[in-house]
């Protein structure tokens, strides 16, 4: 796991200060790779390449980057895993010609792939995370590649005429030709998605690649500043592919399956030249990956859970009996509202833009509690959208045709009823009920999966009314679904190309790298994804029980009574805090004068919110916890 960054300047416009440019763009992605630096250029082009290593495999020099192939052509700074290079290695091997190895890293067998078989070909023969830059020292291309799910992270742009890349946008504000100026439309979607999802960064000018796809730059492009993209695995084509050729087995035949397929991916996912755990919540997905490294290893394997004293948000009784009961080596971490406290001030320059998903608070905990003992921790993150996990799947699955069934205007009608009474209204019969009936209203005026979609993840309903001048965009974000007939499998594919490498994947990749830990996902593995788009939703959703096939894998290893609790989250009582210990911070950076001279965000719809949080008349913490992310970090880049 590592950090990468490089820019193409073909005017060489920073002339002798280049080389201490790219040392500063690198610095800056220090946290993602501490055992070491690595740089590379062409002078005469102006291209650049730098790296930070986070050592994982091969420890020694030999796997140090920038890497150049064998035969001179390419030069490579890489980050992330590819589980499954010993068999690429093996059958490269078989060719002819002889390959001379330098060590046993799997960024040298990427390299070489690349050289031996194309680098299109190379890439689909891939199973890992990754994000990487490569230079073609003959045909002078530089091609950019993010991994099938995004799990690690690329960003590009133009500015001032420079082609920039990294793999945090920081890395950018050490070359002098980046401008910063935030984008207000990706300001808008952050408003309400509580993240900014690809391909907008919050800066104009530059973009997130989308997961599975590369881009191609050349001298051509450089000076149109335009860059062709390409596509190299798709879930659509999964998808399409599951519906025409479905798993035709018995119920008994798919556990097994999908319990050989766990294995063996698990097995793949623990290759480490260094010490390796995973994070354990005692959950159905946390549980299955422990349970399935544990009959890989001949030690108790290393897991971290984090607590809290508050029994509505702790997990931790239920993760230690898991531990107990597979024999880990557990660690476990009670964790006090004044530590969960102090990682706030940390989080804008943790996450590198707006991002606002509270878990990212115990994410960094639990990320932070782990590198004490090890540098590589598995996680469950993926099984919700893979296997079927959340709970509007069954919502959906339950009401949405008696919803349809009801003419349209009968539903708009009942929608602009329950829009003028007010939330506090249904409070007073039932704690919170107003943020459900809001909710109701939402789904009255879905006129399609992409709406009703839509609506289950906006924090802001209406976030142009948040941002100054702010305009919506979501074409881009949905231009990649399938639109599939039955609308549980629609969302959990939405789910798997926003919310999953939007949200979920950027918490956990940012919380630990911040503190040098590599993470990685199972679950994710696109053998386990292309086998459940084969399965029916049956297998999937079963008697008003999420995640049915991978509950009986999980019985194989944990007794069933031990799993079947209430799905809690990785949640913190955020609502709480911000009427208690963080509301002096959290005013200082809501006040109206301040909102007005920066000229984001507008103070009077802000300040509606915040009155009504404090009050108690409404639970906004979503909604504020969303400003306040977005001033942190606005404060943190001035």
């Amino acid at each position: 796991m590592c950090g990468i960054t490089g820019f193409w300047d073909f005017k060489a416009s920073l002339g002798t200060a280049a080389p201490k440019t790219l040392e500063r763009m690198a610095d800056q992605l220090h946290h993602r790779g501490p055992d070491s630096a690595g740089y590379w250029f062409d002078e005469k082009l102006g291209v650049a390449l730098g790296h930070r290593r986070l050592a994982i495999v091969e420890l020694s020099s030999a796997g140090h980057q920038p890497m150049t192939s064998q035969s001179g052509r390419y030069v490579i700074v890489f980050n992330g895993e590819i589980y499954n290079h010993a068999d690429i290695r093996a059958e490269l091997m078989t060719r002819e010609g002889v390959i001379s190895w330098r060590g046993h890293s799997d960024t040298e067998t990427l390299l070489t792939a690349i050289e031996v078989l194309g680098f299109e070909s190379a890439l689909r023969k891939t199973t890992g995370m990754f994000a990487f830059a490569l230079w073609d020292q003959e045909e002078k291309v530089l091609l950019l590649a993010r991994d099938r799910m995004g799990e690690k992270p690329l960003y590009y742009g133009w500015q001032k005429g420079v082609f920039l890349f990294a793999s945090e946008s920081k890395a950018f504000r050490a070359h002098p030709a980046f401008g910063g100026q935030i984008d207000r439309e990706a300001l808008t979607l952050f408003f309400r998605y509580n993240c900014i999802p690809a391909p907008h960064s919050i800066y104009r000018g530059i973009k997130k690649l989308i997961p599975g796809t590369y881009l191609r730059v050349d001298l051509q492009s450089l000076r149109n500043q335009k860059c062709e993209t390409k596509t190299f695995w798709s879930l659509q084509n999964v998808i399409a592919e599951g519906k025409k050729d479905p798993f035709k087995g018995s119920d008994s035949d798919a556990v097994k399956f999908l319990d050989e397929l766990l294995r063996q991916v698990v097995k793949q996912q623990m290759m480490s030249d260094v010490p390796l755990g995973a994070f354990l919540s005692g959950g159905v997905d946390s549980s299955t990956v422990v349970a399935l490294m544990q009959t890989h290893s001949k030690k108790p394997i290393k897991t971290f859970t984090i607590g809290f004293h508050d029994s509505e948000f702790n997990e931790a009784d239920e993760a230690k009996w898991v531990a107990n009961h597979l024999d880990t080596d557990h660690t476990e971490l009670y964790v006090t509202p004044q530590q969960a406290l102090e990682v706030v001030p940390k989080l804008p320059k943790i996450y590198d833009e707006p991002f606002s998903d509270s878990s990212q608070i115990p994410t960094f905990l639990v990320s932070q509690l782990s590198r004490k003992k090890v540098t590589v921790s598995l996680s469950g993150d993926g099984g919700d959208e893979v296997f079927g996990g959340y709970n509007r799947y069954i919502g959906t699955q339950k009401w949405w045709s008696k919803v349809q069934s009801v003419p349209g205007f009968q539903r708009k009608i009942l929608a602009d009823i329950l829009s003028l009474v007010r939330p506090s209204f249904w409070d007073a019969f039932h704690l919170g009920a107003g943020n459900v009936m809001q909710k109701i209203e939402g789904v009255l005026r879905a006129k399609n999966a992409e709406d009703l979609y839509t609506h289950f993840v906006s924090h802001w309903i209406h976030p142009e009314s948040v941002v100054i001048n702010g305009k919506e965009n979501r074409e881009t974000l949905y231009a990649q679904g399938y639109n599939l007939e039955n609308i549980v499998e629609q969302m959990m594919a939405l789910d798997t190309l926003t919310y999953l490498p939007n949200d979920i994947l950027v918490k956990v990749d940012r919380a630990a790298m911040a503190i040098s830990l590599e993470t990685r996902v199972p679950f994710l593995d696109p053998r386990v994804v292309e086998f459940c788009w084969t399965l029916p939703l049956s297998m999937k959703l079963r008697d008003g029980q999420t995640k049915w096939l991978l509950r009986q894998v999980l019985y194989q290893y944990v007794p069933k009574h031990r799993i079947e609790r209430p799905k809690k989250g990785f949640a913190i009582p955020l609502d709480h805090w911000l009427r208690g210990p963080l509301r002096d911070w959290a005013e200082s950076l809501l006040t109206p004068s301040r909102l007005a001279r920066e000229g984001y965000l507008n103070p009077i719809t802000v300040q509606s919110a915040w009155s009504e949080h404090i009050s108690g008349r409404r639970n906004r913490a979503q909604q504020i916890w969303d400003v306040l992310m977005f001033q942190a970090w606005l404060e943190s880049v001035q």
